[in-house]
């Protein structure tokens, strides 16, 4: 029997190890939330200083229903006041290293029926296109096409009706039709495809070889870069062979003169990307960023992303 005298401390030993058991579950709803790893360790942090200060009323019962509830409504208003607040240039989503497995690490491993799998769910595409839905769209979305919680599950963990979640998810659905229709699976020949059009677009901007790099660009490419205002990027997408081609050879000429970076393959999200460490620290460079590529049938690539902000590199050893 539990003592009256008990202290806090003590109290809080006791639920430790039973949060721990969720916290890759947790991470997991938190990342695909929000698309910022420094984000779902916040929220994962917060979620678990509020069971041990206001755990729920039932302890018996089972912990995890309540977690993700909390986990989901703190998301949910980190979201909303992202939304309010300016954002200097384009917004993309925090890379996270998902290595050579089925699913990615921080993440749970059982595979679900779902409507989109576990690795599908964290790929850069999935995670811009969520980017269109509200946040109780994205979180019921989540719930029911990733996570495989049922209707009265997910009314359950998000304080709603049962027909108000049919009508959210329909409408999520509407939206993501779009994604739906080009959907990005991380499949063993879309990850060849991708890393060798990466390998060929390093070669030819170290050879700073113009012609090279836009016969390797399709003629609608679009590239887009987050710097977050930290650093120097576009502040806005740039679109079209020509543009994007010039954009990143003027970059390479700039700052790869009489360095010698290092550079590295590696999947992130799914999908092999380049990340580059610079010898210099060049006031309003990054002196670490991370690009990444979606490519087209032919393998030409059709969309470029420059992740330079610090905080949105957190995942990323």
């Amino acid at each position: 029997m539990t003592s009256a005298t008990a202290t806090p401390t003590s109290g809080r030993d006791a639920v430790a190890p039973r949060l721990a058991e969720h916290t890759r579950l947790l991470w997991g709803v938190c990342y695909r939330m929000t698309g910022s790893a420094a984000d779902a360790d916040d929220l994962v942090q917060e979620t678990f200083v509020r069971a041990m200060e206001r755990p729920p009323a039932r302890t018996d019962d089972p912990w995890r229903p309540w977690l993700v509830r909390v986990a989901l409504n703190l998301g949910r208003d980190l979201l909303r006041r992202r939304r309010r607040r300016a954002y200097v240039g384009p917004w993309l989503p925090a890379p996270i290293e998902t290595g050579d497995e089925a699913s990615p690490p921080s993440v749970e491993s059982d595979s679900t029926e779902g409507r989109y799998d576990l690795l599908e769910s964290v790929s850069y595409a999935f995670l811009v296109a969520l980017e269109a839905l509200t946040p109780l769209q994205r979180a019921v979305l989540l719930l029911r096409d990733v996570f495989d919680y049922t209707v009265a599950e997910t009314a359950d963990a998000l304080g709603v009706t049962e027909a108000n979640v049919k009508t959210t998810l329909h409408r999520a659905r509407r939206r993501m039709a779009g994604y739906d229709r080009a959907r990005t699976i991380p499949t063993r020949d879309l990850q060849r495809r991708v890393r060798g059009a990466l390998e060929r677009f390093v070669l030819a901007l170290a050879a700073a070889d113009l012609p090279a790099i836009e016969s390797m660009l399709s003629e609608s490419v679009r590239a887009v870069s987050d710097g977050a205002g930290e650093f120097h990027a576009a502040r806005v997408p740039i679109v079209g062979r020509i543009r994007v081609a010039r954009f990143h050879w003027n970059i390479t000429r700039r700052r790869m003169v009489g360095v010698s970076p290092s550079a590295d393959i590696r999947l992130l999200n799914g999908l092999p990307a380049l990340i580059v460490e610079m010898p210099d620290g060049l006031r309003g460079e990054a002196k670490r960023f991370v690009i990444r590529a979606d490519v087209d049938g032919d393998g030409r690539i059709v969309a470029l992303h420059s992740i330079l902000a610090t905080r949105k590199l957190s995942a990323v050893s």
